[in-house]
């Protein structure tokens, strides 16, 4: 369980996500799910393989690279699309 707690923890940010888009807030939402991708970065590249969980997927610099990329990429996209509400 200890082990992945990582995996957990980015789990819940996801989660939270996933309720402000429910919740018509998709802006935000997808703001923290591309948050989630840069936490699971910063784990990646913070700890060891045994306790990185789930996180670990692939190299540890594969990981952080792809988890890296594709959190300020979903951002970007996010915070750049036109109408819809934006974050307050």
């Amino acid at each position: 369980m200890r082990a992945q707690f990582p995996f957990l923890l980015v789990l819940a940010v996801v989660m939270v996500g996933l309720v402000r888009i429910a919740q018509y807030f998709w802006r935000e939402g997808t703001v923290l799910l591309g948050g989630a991708l840069l936490l699971a970065a910063l784990l990646r590249a913070l700890l060891p393989a045994d306790r990185a969980g789930l996180v670990a997927v692939r190299g540890r610099g594969v990981d952080v690279l792809l988890y890296g990329c594709l959190g300020v990429a979903v951002m970007v996209v996010a915070m750049t699309i036109q109408g819809g509400p934006r974050i307050q």
